[in-house]
């Protein structure tokens, strides 16, 4: 099934803050990302029907294997292409804002290539 940019967005937020903090709310998310209740609630309805979350009997949000493997795919592109913008002397508010718009967009096999590149002629 394919993934918007927002829902990939919303999937990196929360392993994000699953990682930081240890467990996910929406009001969790809705901070982080600068959005209101309710259209975090819309968003986590569409990913729980659409198997990439869960959300227990605490209302805690806990990522799929499915949620997850999109996470880590958008979460590892973000970090990687922020090192490398970082790398040519863009500035780091905004390398790492430039990394979220790139990092939607680009092929898997674009995305491998510049991962090659970076560990053969970058990676400190």
């Amino acid at each position: 099934m394919e993934i918007h940019e927002s829902g990939e967005d919303y999937l990196e937020t929360i392993l994000m803050l699953e990682n930081r903090m240890g467990y996910v709310r929406s009001i969790d998310i809705a901070t982080e990302m600068g959005y209101s209740k309710p259209t975090i609630s819309i968003a986590m309805r569409r990913l729980r029907e659409n198997g990439y979350i869960d959300v227990d009997e605490r209302r805690d949000i806990h990522l799929t294997e499915t949620g997850r493997e999109v996470a880590e795919r958008i979460y590892e592109r973000h970090v990687l292409l922020t090192q490398i913008l970082k790398a040519l002397g863009v500035d780091g508010e905004t390398a790492m804002r430039e990394a979220c718009k790139i990092e939607h967009d680009i092929s898997a096999d674009t995305f491998s290539r510049i991962r090659s590149f970076y560990e053969e002629h970058m990676k400190p």
